[in-house]
């Protein structure tokens, strides 16, 4: 790590390497990631790795993906110019609408794709976990689409939450598992689905929703998911004439924020710019920031930054947000961060909540909570730098966070209004 470090910070390694580099045939990004898992999984991570190398960049599994991807999911999403809050914020700013995509969120993206890799690769189930719902939604979604069976555990608080998305899952067909042990949140939701695949590493699928876990699959899901950056880059030349001058999104594990990054991350006159769930305070356990307040270390196959304690124990998180709701985060982030190519703040619950109302009264548009962090952030980037062009990852909307912002944001207004 010391020697990463003094490489990084003695600038050898170059914006467009970045863009290219990683991982490497050990499914490293630097000093992070690799393959840390019990034997039994070993094989089954051998052939997903072929599996990848074999499909993933074949003309007719580029021909079926793509066509999913435009006929079924609704690709391309659209950019839109959010007029309003670029006369409020005194900025040009523009958002990605992955909340227009099919289910509601950028999760889809990377769901249909893996799905079409298990049926090409034989698997007769598929697995998976869910935080806040959407990555368990679109996996049951792709897997009726596909034609295999779908298990999705997802942790009884997450549960609670996330009612909505949670119901949606079971009338796609989805078997839906509460997870009752842990913090009964996403890593314990992540922890029971690799246990259901260890006991059947041959005929099951595992179809992890981040960035994040054993390699292939920070790499899998990052090409999965950089359709969003490579549309975005396109439709800013298309519309605005230029490149932005900043790129926002926001990162728990990482999957729509590295999606869309990666198309950026040669253009080094675009700053980009990762929000972080900050929670309600920068103690352990008051947030679910790995990169701000992280260490390295291994979680659930993979060597990246965690939130954990002296003695190396991984720690409960909190955000308002289920989806951010994680101690650690996908490693090409933890890289991108030791590079300095990207920069990553954090956004308090707070100041998610009054990004929704902001976005709702502003734009009509109701964003998903994970996104809501993002629009914090641009929104503070966009004072600092007036008149620069801004673009946002929305990465979902909102319907699926009506529990909790019934309970928060709207409680609220009801009393102020005298309701």
């Amino acid at each position: 790590m010391t020697a990463w470090n003094a490489e990084l910070d003695g600038g050898r390694l170059l914006a467009d390497e970045l863009a290219g580099k990683f991982p490497d045939a050990r499914g490293r990004f630097g000093p992070f990631g690799g393959r840390y898992v019990p034997e039994t999984l070993i094989p089954a991570l051998e052939r997903l790795a072929a599996g990848v190398h074999e499909h993933l960049h074949r003309e007719d599994f580029r021909r079926e993906l793509e066509l999913e991807l435009a006929s079924w999911v609704g690709r391309p999403t659209a950019l839109t110019h959010a007029r309003t809050l670029s006369r409020r914020w005194r900025a040009a700013v523009w958002l990605k609408r992955e909340d227009l995509a099919h289910t509601g969120a950028h999760k889809i993206n990377n769901a249909v794709g893996q799905a079409i890799l298990a049926r090409r690769l034989g698997a007769k189930r598929i697995v998976a976990e869910t935080g806040a719902g959407q990555h368990g939604v679109a996996t049951a979604a792709a897997c009726a689409r596909i034609g295999l069976p779908c298990t999705v555990y997802m942790g009884e608080v997450d549960m609670q939450r996330q009612a909505p998305n949670v119901g949606r899952m079971k009338l796609l067909g989805a078997t839906v598992v509460p997870v009752v042990n842990g913090d009964r949140t996403l890593r314990a939701a992540i922890d029971e689905a690799l246990r259901d695949w260890v006991s059947d590493p041959l005929g099951t699928y595992y179809l992890l929703g981040s960035a994040v876990g054993p390699h292939p699959y920070p790499y899998l899901v990052r090409e999965l998911q950089a359709v969003i950056g490579r549309e975005a880059r396109a439709q800013m030349l298309a519309r605005a004439a230029n490149l932005p001058d900043a790129v926002v999104a926001c990162v728990g594990g990482g999957s729509n924020a590295i999606g869309l990054f990666h198309a950026f991350l040669a253009d080094r006159q675009v700053e980009i710019l990762g929000i972080e769930a900050g929670g309600r305070g920068t103690g352990l356990g008051e947030n679910a920031a790995s990169i701000s307040f992280g260490r390295p270390g291994v979680l659930q196959g993979s060597y990246s930054l965690l939130l954990q304690d002296e003695a190396g124990q991984i720690q409960e998180t909190h955000s308002v947000s289920a989806g951010l709701d994680y101690p650690g985060v996908g490693p090409e982030h933890a890289l991108l961060r030791a590079a300095g190519r990207v920069r990553y703040e954090s956004a308090s619950d707070g100041e998610a909540l009054e990004a929704v109302k902001e976005c709702c009264e502003s734009e009509g548009i109701l964003p998903a909570l994970e996104s809501a962090h993002a629009l914090a952030g641009a929104k503070r980037w966009a004072q600092a730098n007036p008149g620069r062009r801004i673009l946002v990852g929305l990465s979902g909307r909102g319907d699926k966070d009506m529990p909790t912002l019934q309970a928060t944001l709207i409680a609220q207004l009801d009393q102020e209004r005298g309701r």
